[in-house]
């Protein structure tokens, strides 16, 4: 089966050298705050520029593996900013992928910190800018709002120079108990009064909110981003993806690094809103709407041809998926064959931008077995470091 190439619209690759990891004193996370002070924050501290490269070239890998043949990536790295965003680009273009990229402004450590990583977004976006092939894209990218002070925002709001965010909201409850306490403000209500929302913006989950914030979503045509397999696993709750949807909000689908795998992706969104809302109906048609058309659309936001279809002018961003379909395939049930019958694995062939990078199962843009080689050396100094 040839299709177009699948898109990812959130992914975290300074999460992939966790994989296996066991940290040292570790404490158990009962919640989501503590899941990010005792993993994710420890991990991003502990980056140094090789670990970021190897990071980036395992997740690239695994996406062109599944059949991503353009992601969103949202990058920390506290303990090496400069630099880290034009790391992975060098990763991207060595492989062939396509990609937009940001780094996580936040305050919890430090002005020093965030000064360096603010920096880091408005070069990268100038770099990108300037690039005439249209594979590497720039957005200014922020944790979320209880990290961040209405200072550090206006700093951002003034270095993103019209640029769009890429922030994280409301994902977990204290971000909502931390704006209403701090701002009297709801998280939604506190980043649109401060000029982060908008058509070039993406907010990633969205969870803790309410009509009203759903209503500034739309109304500012906001891009939003459902990942349901990372919000079962912090156990944060599951999004009003389909009431937005409703509303008309433009929802796309991601992973949050929980996975690489797009279709992965697509068949827990479908499962989780029929569990969540009690109804067997429902997920089956939006699911599929945000991974084979609304991830299209949020592509067409940032990038000059058309992603995510094989039509005359789109980018050549194509797929080769091995599947033998027991029963008839026909445009009304397409979408069907692919939740039920394909997987990342399936895909044989990747073709991103007229260029296979990966055929047969073979990846032709790097070595894989050394890349994966030094990459196993690298994580495991990694985590006696972390």
């Amino acid at each position: 089966v040839i299709m177009p190439g699948l898109i990812n619209t959130h992914g975290h690759i300074y999460s992939a050298f966790a994989r296996g990891m066991s940290l040292k004193n570790s404490k158990v996370s009962k919640n989501f705050t503590q899941i990010l002070e005792n993993l994710w924050w420890r991990v991003d501290r502990a980056l140094e520029l090789p670990e970021i490269e190897y990071s980036a070239y395992t997740t690239y890998i695994e996406g062109i593996r599944n059949g991503v043949t353009t992601g969103f990536d949202h990058h920390a790295s506290a303990g090496r900013v400069p630099d880290s965003l034009f790391t992975i680009a060098e990763v991207a273009k060595k492989l062939g992928v396509r990609t937009s990229l940001c780094y996580e402004v936040s305050d919890r450590d430090g002005e020093k910190i965030a000064d360096e990583g603010i920096k880091e977004n408005a070069d990268f976006i100038a770099y990108a800018k300037g690039q005439d092939d249209d594979m590497i894209k720039g957005l200014f990218g922020l944790h979320a709002s209880f990290t961040l002070s209405d200072r550090t925002l206006e700093k951002c709001v003034a270095a993103a120079n019209g640029a769009g965010f890429h922030v994280h909201v409301a994902e977990g409850i204290d971000d909502l108990y931390d704006s209403l306490k701090k701002y009297g403000k709801r998280v939604v209500e506190r980043l649109h009064d401060a000029s982060i929302l908008g058509p070039q913006s993406i907010a990633v989950h969205c969870i803790h909110i309410n009509a009203r914030e759903m209503d500034i979503l739309k109304d500012t045509d906001t891009i939003v981003v459902h990942n349901p397999e990372s919000n079962m696993g912090n156990a944060v709750g599951c999004s009003a993806a389909l009431h937005m949807m409703e509303k008309g909000v433009l929802m796309g689908l991601g992973t949050d690094g929980y996975t690489t795998d797009m279709l992965e992706s697509f068949k827990v969104a479908n499962i989780l809103h029929k569990h969540n809302l009690g109804d067997p109906s429902v997920g089956w048609a939006e699911s599929a709407q945000m991974l084979l058309v609304n991830n299209a659309k949020i592509c067409a936001r940032y990038f000059n041809k058309p992603l995510g279809v094989i039509d005359k002018g789109a980018y050549a961003d194509i797929i080769v998926v091995d599947y033998e379909a027991p029963t008839p395939i026909t445009e009304s049930n397409t979408s069907s064959h692919i939740l039920f019958g394909m997987m990342g694995r399936s895909v044989r062939s990747t073709m991103i931008n007229g260029r296979f990078v990966m055929k047969d199962r073979e990846i032709l843009t790097a070595d894989e077995r050394e890349v994966y080689r030094k990459a196993r050396e690298l994580a495991a100094a990694f985590w006696e470091r972390a």
